[in-house]
């Protein structure tokens, strides 16, 4: 492990972090004496705290590949693209909630969870250490929990209690697992992990790399750790499932991207097989899942099962292929951003539940209906939106990484995912809704809802300029 030195214990290092936790702080203290209808001032900072990041994020991506506190963070392009779509994300999703919070008694509590979730998930992106990875899990898990039953009503009790349950038992399934790591390869550290796993016997090798495994993808929701998606998602408020199917996922695909390419790297362990495994099953259960589907939340729950799938695909040939780190952190960024505008148009109507509920949308609020369609339509990789240049360069990895059956049965599902998007769409078009005109909507989230569906076919049709962006060696 490399010797612990002054400037690699520099705080400004973790700048992006440092400023959304200590906003998380402030804002919890400015809080307790603020009166209910100023309390919306500690969503603000919040806001300024994640644009600040994104700014300090950038920068930072412009300097040289290093690491941070005795080289248990990497501050590297795999870092840098995560923090900004995290705190992104995290900041579509603050404004989604500040016009349904507002005056609400429990707001400041709300902001400053979802700033420690979001930390969490910083901290699992640059994680250099298995330590540090699963103080990430925590911090990205707790807050999570809390905000899924933040409602405390009986479907968010019921949301947070089994998104709790399965936390806590895969969270203690990948501790077991470090532990394991740590017996086989004497220490934490990814560089030293890198070494030793090479020469420690690989059935315990496989063993905690199984058990890890496990916990991250609880995180990133794919198959093994899903089980709580589909209900977390449905019982939680809609910015909060927004949140949980987009920004933890963000950090845990880093983290296993990262794991990959680092500890596991020269282990005598089938990586590319065992992800490429994961990555059928979490694809296939989630569109079969999805396909008869009428509540719009679980349907979106299920799809975000799919898209792990998807995005496992970089994951499965890390270190295999040059397009692999390029394809894995542009998906990402497309996704983030097209999932966050479905369900923008999900919180710009908060009475309708169910597909049904979206019937003659196109005569009542045409606008947002095109975003809906640009943003599912996204979902599935219709050009020109990001997500389809990202599943092309995933499928070019996978090919390029000699795992060409794996693009096609990817293929397969993105043609099999078509038919549950369009249940939804068509019958906005084809049929006029009982509510007609009279159909409430939220103005802020309609805004968010069209800018985020034309963020998606900016990045996409920008797709070149930004995949040279995103290349780089990863911290040593």
């Amino acid at each position: 492990m490399n010797e612990m030195t002054g400037m690699n214990e520099n705080p400004l290092d973790l700048l992006p972090e440092v400023l959304l936790a200590a906003s998380a702080v402030l804002g919890l203290l400015l809080g307790a004496w603020l009166p209910r209808r100023r309390q919306w001032l500690t969503g603000a900072l919040a806001g300024a705290a994640c644009t600040g990041g994104i700014v300090a994020a950038a920068i930072a991506s412009a300097g040289p590949v290093e690491t941070a506190f005795g080289a248990s963070f990497a501050i590297d392009p795999l870092t840098a693209t995560s923090r900004i779509v995290i705190l992104g994300g995290t900041l579509l999703v603050l404004a989604l909630a500040m016009p349904r919070r507002y005056g609400d008694p429990r707001e400041t509590e709300f902001y400053v969870l979802l700033q420690l979730a979001a930390v969490g998930a910083l901290v699992l992106a640059g994680a250099q250490d298995l330590l540090l990875l699963a103080a990430g899990y925590l911090l990205a898990g707790v807050p999570g929990y809390a905000l899924a039953g933040f409602r405390k009503d009986g479907p968010g009790t019921e949301a947070a209690l089994k998104y709790y349950v399965v936390g806590a038992l895969l969270g203690v399934l990948m501790l077991a697992g470090i532990t394991v790591l740590l017996a086989a390869g004497r220490a934490t550290a990814y560089p030293v992990l890198r070494s030793e796993l090479a020469l420690a016997p690989a059935g315990l090798v496989a063993v905690g790399t199984l058990a890890l495994l496990a916990g991250v993808l609880f995180k990133a929701g794919g198959v093994p750790g899903h089980f709580w998606v589909p209900d977390a998602v449905q019982g939680s408020s809609a910015p909060v499932a927004a949140f949980l199917t987009t920004i933890p996922k963000i950090g845990a695909l880093a983290a296993l991207y990262r794991l990959g390419v680092v500890p596991l790297a020269d282990a005598d362990l089938p990586w590319a097989g065992l992800v490429a495994v994961l990555s059928v099953a979490s694809m296939t259960l989630g569109n079969l899942a999805a396909f008869f589907q009428q509540d719009v939340k679980r349907l979106l729950a299920y799809s975000t099962i799919s898209q792990v799938g998807y995005l496992l695909l970089p994951v499965a040939v890390a270190g295999r292929t040059d397009l692999d780190q390029e394809a894995l952190l542009y998906y990402l960024a497309g996704y983030a951003l097209t999932n966050l505008g479905a369900f923008a148009v999900v919180c710009a109507l908060p009475g309708a539940h169910t597909i049904d509920d979206y019937r003659g949308l196109a005569r009542a609020h045409p606008a947002l209906l095109a975003s809906l369609v640009v943003c599912l339509l996204g979902l599935v990789g219709t050009p020109p939106t990001a997500v389809f240049l990202g599943k092309l360069e995933a499928f070019s990895a996978a090919f390029d990484g000699d795992y060409a059956w794996l693009a096609v049965v990817a293929a397969v599902n993105t043609v099999a995912s078509l038919f549950y998007y369009l249940r939804w769409i068509a019958p906005a078009f084809l049929t006029r809704g009982p509510a007609g005109d009279s159909r409430t909507t939220s103005r802020t989230a309609a805004v968010i809802a069209y800018g985020a569906a034309a963020g998606s076919v900016v990045l996409g049709l920008l797709g070149g300029t930004v995949l040279d962006a995103l290349g780089g060696p990863l911290a040593p």
